[in-house]
Parts: structure tokens; sequence; C-alpha cells
């Protein structure tokens, strides 16, 4: 029993992971579909990808979301049997349908039944495929499918010809088999393999319609044909396919071969039919089979162990590293060099290998916001760039969510209604872009909407009447300071509570979120033109580059992609400005923050120490300097976390272990600035 459950967990988180995909994929489809409701196409694609999942569903016991899968399908048949017109009552019966299977889905990965009330979606597919009768559809649909079937005219080429004349001579008889299943029939490749089998034992197949690999991967409606040789008689062939179950209807005649119906194309040793490819036809066979590429499936708590692994290697890379340089042996030397080398690949390799593209977050999005669109009456378009932008995987699983708001909130607050629009001479539609790109180590995803545009003065109204800032303080602020005031805690300019906006959360979440990936936000606006929302984050949040600087006996390290410079000053260039100690940088004046005082660094307090070193660090558009004692150079560093015991430490995101065994923190820069 316990060898049984340990194979069904298997299955089972094999079907969620494929059910999600089948379902991603319908999603998308029916989207396209909405697009162009004249392309058959894309029903056939819905239909195949609804099927599968009906014969998964099936085979793992989940009868209600077989059921509904099978309803759905029997929709999507008749429409690609040009049986059923596409209309927007049935485009919405179709997504309630999947939103209800993602449910159930959800419920099993859950641990759950996968249980739901599905009669109500039932009820009104079939009321979808005849108002008056359902069932008579569903009849007649198949009565019209199985004459289609049995009218199927084989091409016979000169072997397959040759093979039948002589099979005659010894008393054999060609029979054209015409197999019809069951409209219920879960598994239809596997009551194929059946039939094959219960075939095989009269005579020899000679070819089979649709083609066998078709057969094998559900590539073919509820019929298919075969040609067969044998001795046996019409009563003896239907008694040998008596017992299959799932069968609704068997036809065997008997076939007499003419020279009209012998083509010319040779067949494969199969018995299928190949046609010549045209030279099209073979550079886009030659393509598909160069971008096939082998994978398989790991569970991402292995990648982690892996990475933990390999980041203990890089701390005695480091350790053997110091040695090397402290000793004179010219062998040792080369073999950590060419160590270091290797090890730099492996970590390339190690992190590719936990890169996801990002399109595993983007696709849930056009679904969203057609549905949001709907929801607000309004006529939006998503436009979604770069698709391939890969991303830790890591940071994937954390950035849906701030998406979502920051989508919501270009939909309602950025997009006017259709009426607006179109009194403001622009067209009828609006667009979303979601675009993502790399730029150095960094990656950037950008939010932007051809909508009204941040008003600026209705934001000082409310930050002003909220007491975010003060009267005096908002004469001063740039524009773009303004904009990054909706980032404040409970901030909204919603004129109206909705279920979709306007109850002070989302974007100051969104920040704290990217933050807390070490990443930034910003906000550029135009009236009239729209909003963009730009988010930088880094590649991955476990190895970094990082600054080691000293203070005192102290070492810290602060990441390198906060820092715009480190410059070296004389304690006269040190000014005081209300109380705090500024210096004059580039035509800025800077604020300093000194590490000694923040970190309550132990160490004797000498003023022979002329010269001070300045880390220059940036959060947004705005810069202050870091005061420390020395700087050390830069390092690959590994981000430890510092565990359960020390939570919300000021200005410290982390730790590290250094090549000499000592324990260095990492400085989150970030909470300097007020």
């Amino acid at each position: 029993m316990g060898e049984f459950e340990l194979d069904y967990n298997d299955f089972l988180e094999l079907f969620i992971e494929e059910s999600k995909e089948h379902l991603q994929s319908i999603n998308e489809e029916l989207l396209k579909l909405e697009s162009e409701p004249e392309n058959p196409a894309i029903v056939n694609e819905i239909f195949r990808s609804a099927h599968t999942l009906k014969g998964m569903a099936g085979s793992m016991g989940f009868e209600d979301l077989a059921s509904l899968t099978h309803e759905m399908e029997n929709v999507l048949d008749l429409v690609r049997n040009s049986k059923l017109g596409i209309t927007s009552e049935m485009m919405d019966v179709i997504f309630s349908c999947v939103d209800l299977i993602e449910k159930m889905i959800d419920s099993i990965e859950q641990g759950g039944d996968g249980k739901e009330d599905v009669t109500d979606v039932v009820r009104r597919l079939s009321m979808i495929q005849n108002p008056a009768d359902p069932f008579q559809v569903r009849q007649n649909s198949a009565m019209q499918e199985s004459a289609a079937a049995a009218v199927v005219d084989f091409e016979i080429d000169q072997y397959q010809l040759s093979v039948i004349n002589e099979a005659e001579k010894t008393g054999n008889k060609l029979y054209q088999i015409t197999i019809q299943l069951d409209k219920q029939c879960v598994m239809k490749s596997v009551r194929a393999y059946m039939v094959f089998q219960a075939v095989e034992e009269l005579g020899e197949i000679i070819q089979s319609f649709p083609p066998v690999e078709q057969i094998e991967e559900e590539n073919f409606d509820n019929s298919f044909s075969i040609l067969l040789l044998s001795h046996r008689t019409t009563k003896e062939i239907q008694a040998q396919l008596q017992p299959i179950s799932e069968l609704s209807q068997v036809i065997v005649k008997e076939r007499i071969v003419k020279d009209s119906t012998v083509s010319n194309q040779e067949s494969t040793s199969e018995g299928k039919i190949t046609k010549p490819l045209t030279q099209k036809q073979r550079k886009e066979d030659t393509s598909n089979k160069k971008h096939r590429s082998k994978s398989i499936r790991v569970d991402i708590e292995k990648l982690d162990h892996l990475m933990n692994l390999f980041s203990e290697l890089i701390i005695d890379r480091g350790r053997l590293e110091q040695i090397s340089r402290k000793s004179d042996l010219t062998e040792l030397t080369e073999t950590v060099e060419h160590m270091t080398r290797i090890s730099t690949d492996l970590q390339g390799l190690i992190l590719n290998m936990r890169m996801v593209q990002v399109e595993q977050v983007f696709n849930r999005f056009p679904r969203m916001v057609r549905d949001l669109a709907k929801e607000l009456n309004k006529k939006v378009q998503l436009i979604i760039e770069g698709k391939e932008t890969e991303l830790d995987r890591t940071v994937i699983d954390e950035i849906g969510d701030p998406l979502v708001h920051l989508l919501r909130n270009a939909l309602d607050h950025g997009q006017e209604s259709t009426e607006e629009r179109v009194a403001l001479g622009k067209q009828e539609e609006g667009k979303v872009l979601l675009k993502a790109y790399h730029s150095g180590n960094q990656v950037f995803i950008e939010v932007a909407d051809d909508g009204k545009g941040i008003d600026r003065e209705k934001v000082l109204h409310k930050a002003i009447e909220r007491k975010v800032v003060t009267q005096n303080e908002a004469e001063t602020l740039t524009d773009n300071q303004v904009y990054s005031l909706i980032f404040s805690s409970g901030f909204s300019t919603a004129d109206k509570i909705s279920d979709i906006s306007g109850r002070g959360v989302g974007l100051d979440v969104v920040k704290t979120k990217i933050e807390s990936l070490g990443g930034s936000i910003s906000i550029e606006s135009e009236p009239n033109k729209g909003s963009m929302f730009r988010i930088q984050l880094p590649l991955t949040l476990s190895i970094i580059y990082a600054m080691l600087i000293k203070v005192e006996d102290e070492t810290y390290a602060i990441p390198f992609s906060s820092i715009v410079e480190i410059t070296k000053i004389t304690k006269e260039e040190i000014s005081t400005l209300y109380g705090q100690k500024v210096i004059q940088f580039r035509g800025q004046v800077v604020s300093l923050v000194s590490l000694k005082e923040v970190f309550n660094v132990p160490g004797v307090e000498t003023s022979e120490q002329q010269e001070l070193f300045i880390v220059i660090v940036r959060k947004g558009d705005k810069i202050i300097g870091l005061v420390v004692d020395s700087v050390l150079g830069q390092q690959e560093v590994v981000l430890k976390t510092l565990g359960s015991f020390l939570t919300n430490l000021y200005a410290i995101s982390g730790a590290t272990i250094l090549g000499n065994g000592e324990v260095a923190l990492i400085i989150d820069s970030n909470q300097f600035f007020k």
C-alpha cells in the first residue's frame, strides 16, 4: 500500500503542474479567441488542452473536474465543427468554467478533494449547446461525426498494393474498420491502443487514419479508421472488438482496391503515408528540431540546497586565496587560480539554473486585465514586452503581488473612462504596457499607461491633509518627489472606495515588498499623457558583489548596487547645516552618516585622522554619504540571513563569512534615508 501511495503522490505532483500549464494555455488562447473569433486553429488548441485536462482528471479520479471539463470540451467541439458561433455570453461561461477548474486544482494542491459545485456551470454549458435539448445536439453531432468517419478514403501506395495483392492470393481480404469512441471516453489513446491490440490478432494492419503517432498523442476526434488484411469474416472481426468498452460504434466494411486509389507517394516502414516535403516545410522542420531541448523538472528546494553548498565553497575559496597570497608556493597559487576560474563558471551555471523567465508571472495578467476592464467598463489593451527576461526564482515568487497592485492601479486610477478619452481626443482603447529588461546586473520591470497621469495638486493636498508633509515642505518638492508621496502608508487619492482600489492599501505595500527584495521603485508621470512605474531588482539575492569597508576593527560590506562613488575628504570640508553634518559633492549638498555612531562601534576617538573615506550611496534619486575609516576593496560575498532571533536590525540586511573566517555584516543603506 505504501508503494502505491508514493506513486500516487508522484503522479499527483505531475498532475498539478501539468494541469496549471494547460489552464494557462487555455486562458491565453481564450483571450486570443476573443480578438480572433474566426480562427479555427485557436479553438483546436483550446480543445486539445481541455481534452488532455479531462483525461488527466479522469485517470486521477477527480470526477467533478473531469465532468466539468467534458462539458466545456463538448461546447468547444461544436464551435470547431462550425455548429456554434462564438458569443460574448459563451466566452463568459467558458472563462467562469476555467476559474472553477483553477479553484479545484488549487484545492487539490492544498491537499483537498478538488470538489466544487459544478451543476450551475454545467447547466449553462449545456444550454449553450442547445437551449431546447442539450442532449439531442450531442447525439446528432456524434452521429454526424460517425458518418463522416465512415467515409475516410485511404490512399494506398505501390508497395502496400503489392502486399495486398499477395495476401489476397492466400485467401485474405482487405477490411476498413471504423471505430467511433464513446463521447464519455476519458483516455482515448488507451482505448485506441486496446483496439489496435485486438485487431493485430486478426491479421496485418496496413494503415491507419489518422496516423499512429497522432492517435498516441490523442490528436484526433472521437473516431479513427484502420485498414486490415485478414482471412476472418466481418462478424468475427466485430466479435473480437465487442468486449472493448467505451466504443459507441464499430463499422467493418470489405474494401476492393482499384488502381485509382493507388498513389505514387512513398510510404515509410510503418505503413504510414508521407508526402514529399516542400523546401519551406523542410526549413520549418529543421528549425523546429533545432529548438527542441530536453529538460527535467527539479524541485526548487534541491536547487536551494545546491546554492547553499556552493556558497560554502565560495567562502572556502576566499580563504584559500588569502592563504596563497601569504605563501610563496607557486603550485598552490596556480591551483587556487584555476579553482577560482572553475568555481566562477560553476557559479554562473548554478545561477542560470535558478533563473526563470518572467513570463511565468506575466502570463496571468492578460486574463486579469480583461476581467478588470470589463468590471470598470473600460476598453484596455495590455501589451507585454520582454517575457523572456530572466530573474532568480526567489524574486519571481515575490514579484507577482506588487505587479498585480500596479496593474490594478493603472486600470483604475491611470486610465480614463471611454467618454473622457474620446473628449480628450485619445483613442477609445487605453493601453497598459508591462515591460521587463536587463541592464547590468539589475532587472527593470515597467508598468506604464497612456491615461491621465498623476494629479500633482491632488496628491499634495492629500499629503498635507494627512500630515505626510507640511505646507512649507510641499512648496519645495520636485514633481518626482510629489509623485513618490503616493507610496506613503495609507495614502489614497481615490474619490470613492471600491473593491479594486481606494482603501489606502497597495502602493506602500508594493514599495515595502520591492525594497525587501533589495530593489527600488520610481515614478514618472505627465498630465494627460500617462504614468510609468519603474521597478529595479537585483538579478539574484544570494551572491552579491560588495565593497568591504572598515570602521575601527569591524568589517562591513556595502552592496555595489547601491554605491554611486567613493571619495576622500578632509575634516575641514565637513560643514554643519541644521545640526546635520554635510559636504559639498559635485555641486550637491550631501548629508553624512557616521557608521561608527550608527552602529556604536567601540574604539578610541582620535583627532589624528585628518582624511575620511566617504561612500556615496543612493536610493532612487536621493544620495547620502557614509563615513568609514578605510576601504578594503571589492569582493563577491554570500548573503546569509541572521536567523529568526535577530530580526528587524536597523540598516543590516544579513551577514557574510570572509576568507579569514571573520563575519562581516552587510549594510542595507536604504534605511539611512528618511
